[in-house]
């Protein structure tokens, strides 16, 4: 596969930024905060939203947005990809027809996604009838995953206010990103899968934020089956998750955790205390 030619006209900005503040007691500390910054948008240089993000992959963000959205479906038709954060935008460049774009723009939802994360009309339409890959989890390798991801999450462990997303297998994390939105995270993370021609059959899905509608919709356009959530879960994202036949597990930390869908297909494998 041919992969688009990717154009950064300065490296990628900071993640973190350093700043005095004072404790309870009026002592001056030193600490980091995530920094944030606007990306906009567009597709054959026309306008189509503006994202606030870390901007740490800013070519898979964009890419997993449009990806996501509809407004791109052949991979093999993009040309290019213009990352200019003097100007703040991600141009993306491709020979696929974006005449619907136009028509779609119009037929916006806000969602719930911290920082109004957005979907267009034509996506629920596309997975009227969808339903991911069949498969089964054991509990041991819920584990084995949730163990895994607690060596990432670095932006966090300095400075807070991000949120990780993740695509696993039951052995390793294979691609973890932070940023100020949970649907930024996983955006990036479809745009890097969609890029690569990356299965999602045998994979896990893992986000520290909550199981809204918008985050189970891109799960299953990833066509990932077991989605695995730090937070809880909403009742459109329930909904959905049984629609869309994912495994669906929440309030997963250390060796707790909550199977909201999809229990039949979890082998409960480790016997004796799981207490922690």
């Amino acid at each position: 596969m041919v992969k688009p030619n990717i154009i950064k006209t300065s490296e990628n900005p900071l993640q973190t930024l350093e700043v005095e503040v004072f404790d309870e007691y009026g002592e001056r500390l030193t600490k980091q905060i995530a920094c944030e910054r606007p990306l906009t948008v567009m597709l054959n240089w026309k306008e189509v939203v503006t994202l606030m993000t870390l901007g740490s992959r800013p070519e898979s963000l964009v890419l997993g947005y449009l990806k996501n959205q509809s407004f791109l479906s052949d991979p093999e038709a993009l040309e290019s990809v213009i990352i200019d954060w003097e100007t703040h935008t991600a141009a993306v460049i491709t020979k696929e027809s974006t005449e619907q774009v136009e028509g779609a723009l119009k037929k916006k939802t806000v969602t719930s996604g911290c920082g109004q994360g957005t979907m267009y009309g034509n996506v629920m339409k596309q997975l009227e009838h969808y339903q991911v890959p069949q498969t089964s989890i054991k509990q041991s390798e819920i584990y084995s995953a949730l163990e895994a991801l607690t060596h990432y999450n670095d932006t966090y462990k300095k400075a807070g206010a991000v949120h990780g997303c993740a695509v696993c297998t039951a052995n390793e994390v294979l691609s973890f990103v932070e940023d100020v939105g949970r649907h930024n995270a996983v955006d990036t993370l479809a745009g890097e899968m969609w890029l690569n021609q990356q299965s999602g059959d045998d994979k896990i899905f893992y986000t520290t934020g909550r199981l809204t509608s918008e985050m189970v919709i891109k799960v299953a356009q990833m066509g990932i089956p077991v989605l695995l959530s730090r937070s809880g879960v909403t009742q459109m994202g329930l909904e959905l998750a049984q629609k869309f036949g994912i495994t669906t597990i929440a309030r997963a930390k250390g060796l707790r955790f909550q199977v909201f869908t999809g229990a039949e297909k979890i082998n409960f494998d480790v016997k004796g205390n799981t207490d922690k």
